[in-house]
């Protein structure tokens, strides 16, 4: 059976740590352990997650989630099928698709749609419906979406031509900064992450983002100034405490250093 790290799983579903922690936390998934005790996720922990943290973007109780995953998890394969695998929604039910067939996981609200690529095990997500033809910024967006694992140049095409439209759509610039980045195209970066903070104001992930970034270009000490803003607007964003521990430590002001990694910690662990 395939293991993943839990660095794997930010990679394949594009979730923070802090997000993956919090799911592991409140038992949605219970992963075994490697050395060191790090977290290995199997092939279904991966899809338990990304259907947990959709099921709770869709403000559905906990309750309701658990007793979800928990009948999803007896039926799921334990690897990726050839046929490739998607779940979604088919009026209130969540319906598992395995090549031509399909089956009810269990009943639940909206979920958004869960695609498995067989060819390199990686999963996306897509929205449950077709976007809206007038909505032009969104259209475009979807196609960026859609575009990233594939055609990177197309998405941020995409990503520009949504930005073009719709200056403050959030999820374009932090998409579209992020692939810049991930090209090392930094300068573009930079200047999409700031333009977003300018027409979006101070959005916690857009400045954690931009602190990244900051990190990458060896200004850390405009990458603090993102962080704390960043922190300022979500005291609870556990990734920021803990990246911004480790500037602090490069900076060698070790008291603020361990301060937040002491938050880190209490944040990815409550029970500290």
């Amino acid at each position: 059976m395939d293991r993943y790290s839990a660095r794997d799983v930010e990679r394949l579903l594009r979730l923070p740590r802090s997000t993956i922690q919090s799911l592991v936390n409140a038992g949605f998934v219970s992963p075994a352990r490697g050395p060191r005790k790090s977290y290995l996720f199997s092939f279904q922990d991966l899809i338990l997650l990304r259907t947990a943290q959709a099921l709770a973007a869709s403000k559905v109780p906990p309750r309701r989630i658990t007793k979800s995953l928990k009948e999803l998890r007896r039926h799921l394969p334990d690897a990726m099928p050839l046929s490739g695998l998607s779940i979604g929604a088919v009026g209130n039910q969540v319906v598992v698709r395995e090549g031509a067939s399909r089956w009810r996981a269990d009943s639940g609200q909206y979920l958004l749609d869960f695609e498995g690529d067989p060819a390199d095990g990686s999963l996306s997500v897509i929205e449950g419906n077709e976007p809206d033809p007038a909505a032009d910024a969104e259209d475009w967006f979807e196609r960026g979406r859609a575009s990233e694992r594939n055609d990177p140049t197309a998405a941020r095409d995409a990503y520009e031509r949504a930005l073009a439209s719709d200056p403050k759509h959030l999820s374009a610039s932090v998409n579209l900064g992020r692939l810049l980045h991930e090209a090392r195209h930094l300068a573009d970066a930079e200047h999409v992450y700031r333009k977003a903070v300018t027409a979006c104001g101070n959005d916690p992930l857009l400045l954690f983002n931009l602190g990244v970034l900051l990190e990458d270009m060896h200004r850390r000490s405009e990458a603090v100034q993102a962080y704390e803003k960043a922190l300022r607007s979500d005291p609870r964003m556990a990734d920021c405490h803990y990246n911004l521990a480790l500037v602090y430590e490069e900076l060698r002001r070790p008291k603020q250093a361990i301060r937040h990694m002491a938050q880190y910690r209490k944040l990815v662990d409550p029970r500290r």
